[in-house]
C-alpha cells in the first residue's frame, strides 16, 4: 500500500456516498443501548440525538437519530432487529419526510373571511387594478407580486453532482434554492423546471412568463448553451436575468481570493491562476478574476489547457482562449500548475494530488470546489497549501453560491435594474469580502458564513449602489391611491 493509499483510508467519508438522516424508535431494556450505540457506531453511522420517549423498568423507547448511508442503515436496521430483548417500532428517513409534498407553499397576505374580502382580491375589485396595469404596465412591480417575485428556471441538464437528471428530479433542488431566497432576502422564489434541453424553446418558455417575475435565475443548465441561453434572455427581456452556477460561483470565489490573498501576503493582481473546468463556472470564474485585475490566468479542460491556436474548441472556450493564458503554456493540469499561486477546481473529483500542490508556487491557495468529492482531498493537500477550500460544508472555508444569489436579488429588485453587470458583480464580491474583518482573517477564515444574513444585505446594497452607477434601472411610477 502506497502513501497516499494510507492517507486516503483516514480521509473523512465523502459526501458522495449520499449519506441520509434517519430516526428509529425502538423498545430495548436499558442495558442494552451501548450495544446499540456499537451496532451503528460499527456498520458506520454517526449518532446523533438520542430522546427518550417513554421509560419503565422493563423497557425504554428511545428515538435515535443517525447519518448514514441507504447500505449503512439497511446493515445497522437488520443488525438491531438480530438484538435480543430490542424491538424496532418505526423507522423514518428525515430527508425523505421533509420533501414529501414539497418543501415550499404561497402564503395568503390577505385572508378572505367574507364577501367583502372576496369583492376586494377579486371579483368586482380587482378589475379596476387591472385597468390601471393595462393603462402603465409598469404600475404591475406595485401592484402584483412582480416586484418581489424571481423565476428559478431550470432544464434538468446540469443538476448538483448528479448531471442531466431532467426537470422532474430537478425540482427538489429548485424547491431548495426558492428556501434560500426566502430564508435570506425575503425573495419570493417558484421553481420552473422545464419539460425541453433545446435553447430556443428553453428562451421561448422564459420569455412567455417573464411578465410575472422581477429577474430569472436559471440553473443547473449545461454549458455550453446556457452562456447562448442567458446571453438572449438578458438582451430580450426589461429584467434581469443571472445564470447562478456561472456568476454566483465566480462572485464568490472572486470574494473568497480577495481575503486569502491578504492571507498569504500576496498582490493581488500579481496572482498566477490555474482554473481546471472550462464549463459554465469556469468560464465565468476565468472573466470575473480577469475583471478583477488578475491578467496571468490558465483554464483547463479535459484536453488540457486552453490556448489560442488549440484544435476542437467551441465557442466559448475560443473566446476564453483570447482571454486567458497569455503565454500559451500547453499540457495537462500537472505541467501548467507548476509555480502557480492558486489553484481553483470547477470540474470533477481527484484531478490533481498533492505531488501538484507540491510543485506549486510558495503559500499556495487551493480552491477544490467540485462537489460532494472535490479536485484534491483538503487531507492530502493540508500539508503543502497555505489556504484550502471547498465547497463542502464540513471543512473550513465552504464557497457556496448562497452568499451571493439571496442578496444579489435582492438588490436587483430594490433597484428595479433591467440587467446584470460586471460591475454589480465585482461590487458583492467586495461585499461578501469585507464581511470578514481583517484582524479576523486566517487560514480557516476567508469566507462568511452562509448563515450570517447581514451578507444578504451588504450584497443587496452593493449590487442596488451598481446598478444606479450603471444606469441599468427602471423609473417605476408610484401608485395614485387617492379617492376620486
Amino acid at each position: 500500500m502506497t502513501t497516499q493509499q494510507k492517507e486516503l483510508n483516514v480521509i473523512a467519508p465523502s459526501l458522495s456516498f449520499n449519506p441520509q438522516i434517519y430516526c428509529i424508535r425502538l423498545n430495548s431494556p436499558s442495558r442494552t443501548f451501548s450495544e446499540i450505540a456499537q451496532i451503528i457506531n460499527d456498520c458506520g453511522g454517526h449518532i446523533g440525538d438520542i430522546k427518550v420517549v417513554e421509560s419503565n423498568p422493563a423497557f425504554v423507547t428511545r428515538d435515535v437519530h443517525f447519518k448514514a448511508t441507504t447500505i449503512q442503515a439497511r446493515e445497522i436496521i437488520s443488525k438491531l432487529h438480530d438484538l435480543p430483548g430490542t424491538h424496532i417500532s418505526d423507522v423514518q428517513n428525515e430527508v425523505y419526510n421533509t420533501h414529501i409534498g414539497g418543501k415550499i407553499a404561497i402564503k395568503l397576505k390577505k385572508e378572505i373571511k367574507n364577501y367583502k374580502d372576496l369583492s376586494v382580491v377579486y371579483t368586482p375589485g380587482v378589475a379596476e387594478v387591472c385597468r390601471t396595469i393595462h393603462e402603465d404596465p409598469k404600475l404591475a412591480y406595485n401592484l402584483t407580486i412582480k416586484r418581489n417575485s424571481v423565476a428559478v428556471v431550470t432544464d434538468g441538464s446540469a443538476v448538483l453532482g448528479l448531471g442531466n437528471i431532467g426537470p422532474y428530479a430537478g425540482m427538489p433542488v429548485m424547491e431548495g434554492k426558492a428556501m434560500l431566497f426566502k430564508m435570506l432576502a425575503d425573495i419570493d422564489a417558484y421553481p420552473i423546471c422545464l419539460s425541453t434541453q433545446l435553447p430556443d424553446e428553453i428562451v421561448a418558455a422564459v420569455k412567455a412568463i417573464a411578465p410575472g417575475f422581477g429577474g430569472i435565475n436559471l440553473e443547473d443548465i449545461a454549458a455550453p448553451k446556457c452562456f447562448e441561453i442567458e446571453r438572449r434572455l438578458q438582451n430580450e427581456l426589461d429584467i434581469p436575468v443571472f445564470h447562478d452556477d456561472q456568476h454566483g460561483t465566480a462572485v464568490v470565489v472572486l470574494s473568497a481570493l480577495i481575503n486569502a490573498s491578504k492571507v498569504v501576503g500576496k498582490k493581488f493582481e500579481d496572482l498566477e491562476v490555474v482554473i481546471t473546468g472550462a464549463g459554465a463556472a469556469g468560464v465565468s470564474c476565468a472573466k470575473m478574476l480577469l475583471y478583477a485585475g488578475i491578467r496571468n490566468i490558465i483554464v483547463t479542460d479535459r484536453s488540457g489547457a486552453i490556448y489560442m491556436g488549440r484544435k476542437e474548441m467551441n465557442t466559448s472556450k475560443e473566446e476564453l482562449a483570447q482571454l486567458t493564458n497569455p503565454n500559451k503554456q500547453k499540457g495537462t493540469i500537472s505541467d501548467v500548475i507548476k509555480g502557480t499561486d492558486v489553484f481553483v477546481g470547477v470540474s470533477g473529483p481527484n484531478l490533481i494530488t498533492a505531488d501538484d500542490v507540491k510543485s506549486m508556487a510558495d503559500n499556495p491557495i487551493v480552491f477544490a470546489l467540485s462537489n460532494p468529492d472535490p479536485e484534491i482531498k483538503p487531507e492530502l493537500a493540508k500539508p503543502y497549501v497555505k489556504v484550502m477550500a471547498t465547497g463542502r460544508s464540513d471543512y473550513p472555508n465552504q464557497i457556496n453560491n448562497v452568499l451571493c444569489f439571496p442578496g444579489f436579488f435582492r438588490g436587483l429588485l430594490d433597484s428595479h435594474a433591467t440587467t446584470v453587470t460586471e460591475k454589480m458583480k465585482y461590487a458583492a464580491a467586495k461585499a461578501i469580502a469585507s464581511m470578514v474583518c481583517d484582524y479576523e482573517l486566517n487560514e480557516s477564515y476567508i469566507i462568511p458564513s452562509i448563515f450570517d444574513k447581514k451578507v444578504a444585505l451588504a450584497v443587496a446594497s452593493a449590487v442596488a449602489d451598481a446598478a444606479c452607477e450603471d444606469r441599468v434601472i427602471k423609473d417605476i411610477p408610484e401608485v395614485d391611491l387617492k379617492i376620486i
